[in-house]
């Protein structure tokens, strides 16, 4: 279901996951952290591709599940608007896990995953104030955490 690490393909990778049920899942963190080149999410966007992204949290290529930064580097770096990158997190990673049934959407029937900010003034503060964090409370399944 999931296309992963997607960092440096061409115009023949992006056209042949056109019309595909695959979601391509973009790891913006792993990039920076080991230091190769970004997905091309704009190009791939452009092209009509559902794109999930995520933080890769391993050891190995990105000792850091930090999906604030994640969104930031998206927006930086991948260059997707702060709406597509904040879609992408939840969205379209519940759909690339399969789990849209569960997770992705605050909706009747789904569990209660969701984040509160600090007041701010715009989404788009989100991406752009990277390495702060305005997240205020966590609710996993319906819990405070």
């Amino acid at each position: 279901m999931s296309v992963d690490h997607l960092e440096n393909i061409d115009d023949a990778v992006i056209q042949s996951l056109q019309n595909q049920s695959t979601i391509a899942t973009l790891l913006p963190s792993c990039s920076f952290f080991i230091n190769i080149p970004f997905a091309p999410a704009r190009k791939m966007i452009d092209a009509g591709l559902g794109v999930a992204i995520a933080s890769d949290f391993n050891p190995g290529s990105t000792p850091s599940g930090n999906m604030n930064f994640v969104v930031s580097l998206a927006c930086i770096k991948l260059k997707m608007l702060p709406n597509e990158a904040i879609q992408a997190a939840p969205i379209n990673g519940a759909y690339a896990m399969e789990m849209s049934d569960e997770i992705g959407t605050i909706s009747k029937g789904k569990w209660a995953n969701f984040i509160i900010t600090e007041t701010i003034p715009t989404l788009a503060f989100i991406p752009y104030s990277f390495g702060r964090n305005a997240i205020q409370d966590v609710w996993i399944k319906g819990k405070k955490i």
